[in-house]
């Protein structure tokens, strides 16, 4: 049998370090595909991505290039580039994928109208992998898990075959929806339990806080109607703990700057995912009536929106 050919579509620091652990496998043919010339030079001569990972090599298998063109080789594709950019690029490259070729979309967010990525990519075959996995812990290879949205034969073959010999470990939803949903509000609620981190630097207050984020996650499942039991894969407790439990998380540091009155106007100059999501999700609500069913998004919406103090934040998701 011969080699699987897969693309990792973006070089940044996750790209880089899902393409690293897929070449553990010898049965994989990793290639990388970066807009930068001087990035897909750098891999294919150096064996590095300096603008990633500034000081470490890559498995010297790893190829990198630029055009279009080369996407009619894959069988599989991993999406790794930014949610919102994510769209217009399939857009692009789909005249070049082939119909049988699995696009596994690994960005967590929405697309700039707030839809679930998946659902508007325009391929045949497609799937969604999440999980509480940080970019510079898989480069140094240690055990990490993903959440697996899709075809259970399409998961079977990536967690047999692709997965072999990395340490990669996956459980598995036919629930594509519910993957990207929780990989979305993680964010959100990671704000949520930075901000009370912040003020009170309590194990107690965290995870009476994380608790109520579970809750009202499993509700958001239902409400966009997933199924519910999928906060209990990877991609949903696993990946709430990692985000919002771990200071590498950027939205777990813009509560905890909030929280600590660091950023008074509650900006930063840092794209942080959860943000948007925040207002995204309380329209969700609002518009089906149901504010009151959700106090920490709402709390969350007044704070970073409307301009309501911390003190009133921490007074309603207290309740």
């Amino acid at each position: 049998m011969g080699k699987k050919t897969i693309i990792i579509a973006g070089s940044g620091v996750f790209g880089t370090a899902i393409a690293e652990r897929l070449a553990w496998n010898t049965d994989n043919q990793v290639l990388i595909y970066a807009r930068n010339s001087d990035v897909v030079e750098e891999i294919n001569t150096n064996h590095k991505n300096s603008k990633s990972f500034s000081t470490r090599y890559i498995n010297k298998n790893i190829k990198a290039f630029n055009n279009l063109e080369t996407f009619s080789k894959a069988s599989y594709i991993f999406l790794a580039i930014p949610s919102k950019a994510i769209l217009s690029f399939c857009n692009q490259i789909k005249e070049h994928v082939k119909d049988n070729t699995l696009i596994i979309n690994l960005a967590k967010g929405m697309s700039d109208e707030g839809a679930f990525i998946t659902e508007k990519l325009p391929f045949k075959r497609k799937a969604s992998m999440k999980g509480p996995t940080f970019a510079i812990e898989l480069l140094n290879g240690f055990p990490s898990a993903f959440t697996f949205g899709g075809n259970k034969e399409d998961y079977l073959i990536v967690k047999d075959s692709i997965l072999k010999n990395t340490a990669l470990t996956l459980d598995y939803t036919n629930d594509i929806r519910a993957v990207e949903l929780l990989s979305i509000l993680k964010n959100m609620y990671a704000i949520a339990i930075g901000l009370v981190s912040g003020r009170y630097n309590s194990p107690n207050v965290d995870f009476l806080i994380y608790t109520k984020s579970v809750n009202e996650m499993r509700k958001f499942l239902t409400l966009f109607e997933c199924e519910s039991s999928t906060i209990f894969t990877y991609c949903g407790m696993g990946d709430l703990g990692l985000t919002s439990l771990n200071d590498l998380s950027r939205n777990r540091t813009l509560g905890l700057l909030v929280g600590k009155g660091f950023l008074q106007d509650n900006k930063s100059t840092t794209v942080i995912e959860g943000y948007r999501t925040i207002k995204l999700m309380y329209e969700k609500t609002k518009e089906h009536n149901l504010v009151d069913e959700y106090p920490i998004v709402t709390a969350l919406y007044k704070l970073m929106y409307k301009e309501e103090s911390l003190t009133d934040y921490i007074n309603t998701v207290f309740k």
